[in-house]
């Protein structure tokens, strides 16, 4: 694993209007992630993990504390295309807060990914399934179609997808393939940090298990560093290397995944883990 810093997170917090006061949706969560490394984020419904997520890609700004990322070097490559100027902004650790909408926008469309948990959220569904693959190369400069094309098909293979149906719109798909494709509309620009927000629910039983694989197939193949919210213990320990587990907004407990689900410490923790084994 390399050892250079990929994302740091100092007393992250987030609030929200509950009624007529203000309440804290998650607060004071502190980890740190590297090239290659998949860190699991558990815990029950409302207890902050997707907002957390959501702080991380700069979907909503943090309220208190930080969100630090390795910017690269300007005028580095990806796929053949230089990176956006920085203009104001420097590369190596920077605090996600003080980058230009530009930029931030430029690391969405290329540098990170972001999985939605329902995939029609992830794709555009009035164009084809090649073309939701190609538009974000395009991104990148990309112009040539024959060039889209054969990347297009290229990714729909690797995802397994059936490549005849490139033209087919989304709609068409099933679930789990509708899923797949999102996968590989975010993979495609060879981001170095993806976030995946519930990415089985919804699925069958069997197809939850092939996408599983797959994802820990495409994390490897990739050395991909990712973020993934999941209720599902059984997700996190067959994906993740780490766990923050997260309770009423706050984290009450982190560490290898097999050293937190085999032996828990914290209550909380003790009672999903005790609940996944109770027939």
């Amino acid at each position: 694993m390399n050892n250079d810093l990929l994302l740091s997170v100092r007393g992250a917090g987030k609030q929200f209007m509950q009624g007529n006061r203000l309440r804290w949706a998650c607060r004071d969560v502190n980890f740190e992630l590297y090239p290659g490394e998949v860190l699991a984020v558990v815990g029950e419904s409302g207890s902050g993990k997707s907002t957390l997520l959501r702080l991380l890609a700069s979907r909503l700004p943090c309220d208190e504390g930080s969100v630090h990322y390795n910017l690269r070097e300007d005028g580095q490559t990806r796929m053949g295309v230089q990176s956006a100027p920085l203009g104001a902004d420097t590369a190596g650790m920077v605090d996600l807060a003080g980058l230009s909408e530009a930029r931030l926008r430029w690391l969405a469309r290329t540098d990170w990914g972001y999985v939605e948990q329902h995939a029609r959220d992830g794709l555009r569904m009035n164009v084809s399934g090649g073309a939701n693959i190609g538009e974000r190369m395009m991104a990148l400069g990309s112009r040539h179609y024959g060039q889209l094309r054969t990347q297009a098909l290229t990714w729909m293979e690797r995802v397994e997808l059936d490549a005849g149906r490139i033209d087919d719109l989304p709609d068409t798909y099933s679930g789990g393939m509708q899923q797949r494709l999102q996968i590989a509309r975010n993979l495609v620009t060879h981001p170095r940090l993806v976030f995946m927000d519930e990415p089985t629910t919804g699925l069958d039983v069997s197809v939850q298990a092939r996408l599983l694989d797959l994802l820990r197939e495409l994390v490897d193949q990739l050395n991909l560093a990712a973020v993934i919210v999941t209720h599902d213990l059984a997700v996190a320990r067959l994906l993740a290397h780490r766990m923050l587990v997260m309770k009423d907004g706050r984290v009450v407990e982190q560490g290898l995944t097999d050293r937190v689900l085999d032996d828990p410490q914290h209550p909380y923790t003790q009672l999903l883990v005790s609940s996944i084994l109770t027939p």
